[in-house]
């Protein structure tokens, strides 16, 4: 973590400057990094025993993520109106025969 904070961070501060970045210690605690997003949601990550280059990596997550809940997409196209045509079975209308 030290020598992230050393190395990693000025350059990442100055290559996101939209991202607000304060450092503060935790004496006898884990490392980790805060995100707060607009939303007002936080997510936390622990960064105990990971290079400066996985913590890096952890950053950027924190900086791409939107701050939403991660929710679980049933169906991938969602529309307003369902389908004229309805929901094909082969088990309804015309029998053929091979």
């Amino acid at each position: 973590m030290n020598s992230f904070l050393k190395h990693a961070l000025p350059r990442f501060a100055r290559l996101n400057p939209s991202v607000e970045i304060t450092v503060s210690p935790r004496p006898r605690k884990h490392p980790i990094i805060r995100g707060t997003y607009i939303n007002g949601r936080e997510k936390v990550i622990c960064v105990k025993n990971l290079q400066k280059e996985q913590i890096l990596e952890k950053a950027h997550l924190l900086r791409d993520a939107s701050g939403e809940k991660l929710r679980r997409v049933t169906k991938p196209v969602q529309s307003i109106n369902e389908s004229v045509r309805g929901i094909w079975s082969p088990y309804h209308g015309a029998v053929h025969t091979i």
